[in-house]
């Protein structure tokens, strides 16, 4: 028996639309896995009720087919479905790395990616690997079709989640289809100031670096009161702020003592439009951590 605990994570931090992810350090998911003859799948904890437990049907089964490796498999979910902070892909990075060492598969972590991003597919309809990505590697990683790097980075976060869901599949139905030259100009900039911030640990580049006029102002309309939320934190103290993913958690960088006040007015901010919402005080954190076995 082995056991994974798989971090949420952050996907395009604004400026790195599908190429940008972060680990966070809460929430998690905690992944157990037992050698069997046929797969089983139990998935316990937040939201379990909306995820299938048939193995073609969920992330999981992927996985274990891509490893060959049958087994009993327990997902207790920490990490919101339909969140915007990779609760699909810490599953499907937990049950690789839970599996790789149960059957003694001998793979790096970055033979890991692309196997867990198949895992992905069955529910994004697409294998990106940028929430897989930082789950398994942790830090800030950067993914291309040549594969992925990766970064520690201490940067503090607050990740504010409200009570509503948007699909990953409608968050990319709005992703537009062309960009002008001054857009593209300005969101390279902005992705290469972001990446400088995390090599150096520093929130106020990463905070600059967030800014994206393309995709986030298009998927910022399916977060009701979003715009309130983002004006809110920065009047806390945030550096930066952007939706996680494809939403609806939005995320802002900041210094750690300005977490705490900014959390608070997040969630007074979505309060305001009406809207429960909950709020973790993370950091960019590590990858996905063997438990026990």
């Amino acid at each position: 028996m082995v056991t994974v605990r798989a971090p949420a994570t952050s996907a395009n931090l604004g400026s790195g639309f599908d190429v940008f992810g972060a680990a966070l350090s809460r929430p998690a998911d905690v992944v157990t896995v037992e050698k069997a003859a046929e797969t089983t799948i139990e998935v316990t904890g937040v939201g379990a009720q909306y995820i299938p437990e048939d193995p073609e049907k969920n992330t999981v089964g992927a996985v274990v087919e891509a490893l060959d490796a049958p087994a009993r498999i327990h997902i207790d979910k920490g990490v919101r479905p339909a969140s915007g902070l990779g609760s699909s892909a810490a599953s499907a990075a937990g049950a690789a790395v839970a599996l790789n060492r149960l059957y003694d598969r001998g793979l790096s972590r970055e033979e890991l990616v692309p196997i867990a991003a198949e895992g992905e597919a069955v529910v994004s309809g697409v294998a990106h690997s940028d929430n897989v990505a930082p789950s398994i590697l942790g830090g800030f990683t950067v993914t291309t079709a040549e594969g992925t790097r990766s970064v520690d980075a201490a940067i503090p976060l607050v990740v504010c989640l409200p009570d509503v869901a948007v699909s990953t599949r409608d968050a990319r139905r709005v992703v537009p289809e062309t960009a002008s030259m001054d857009a593209l100009v300005e969101t390279v900039g902005n992705a290469a100031t972001l990446a400088i911030g995390m090599c150096r640990s520093d929130p106020d580049l990463v905070g600059l670096g967030m800014d994206d006029p393309v995709v986030t102002p298009e998927r910022a309309r399916l977060i009701t009161g979003y715009d309130e939320v983002r004006q809110r934190a920065f009047d806390a103290g945030a550096t930066g702020v952007t939706v996680s993913g494809a939403g609806p958690a939005v995320i802002a960088a900041c210094r750690e003592h300005d977490r705490r006040e900014i959390a608070a007015a997040m969630l007074d901010a979505f309060d305001g439009v009406g809207i429960d919402a909950r709020a973790y005080q993370s950091r960019i954190g590590r990858g996905s951590t063997v438990l026990d076995e």
